[in-house]
């Protein structure tokens, strides 16, 4: 494994973002992990979803979906990849009710009157 000093090296003369993504990249680099510790950190990006971070479904299903689906058949693979459905799936979830929220605040907001204005971050301008 490199030492921090040499992925520093490799993002010299890189924009911000290019030296995240490298940085990332040579930390997170899922090749270098047992497949025990593949199966503990794609199951406590599942779980992390249920506290309200679909963030975290989306991070695990792009994350471990080579894992779950295109690798070679390994023992903890099964489970990864029930994971990463049901990740999917949640993620899915969680998509189609803030969609549907936000299109029905939207639509109605000017109706429900000070309960609206109650429950906005940010109050606009204007007539409805």
């Amino acid at each position: 494994m490199k030492t921090h000093d040499q992925m520093i090296q490799n993002t010299e003369g890189r924009d911000g973002l290019a030296f995240c993504l490298v940085f990332f990249w040579e930390i997170m680099n899922l090749e270098r992990i047992p497949n025990e510790e593949k199966l503990s950190l794609c199951r406590k990006y599942y779980l992390g979803g249920f506290a309200f971070l679909p963030f975290l479904w989306l991070v695990n299903v792009v994350w471990f979906f080579k894992e779950a689906f295109v690798k070679p058949a390994y023992t903890e693979q099964p489970q990864i990849k029930t994971y990463v459905k049901r990740s999917a799936l949640g993620l899915l979830l969680w998509v189609t009710v803030l969609t549907t929220w936000i299109s029905i605040f939207q639509h109605f907001r000017s109706q429900w009157g000070e309960v609206a204005d109650y429950i906005s971050f940010t109050i606009p301008l204007g007539t409805p």
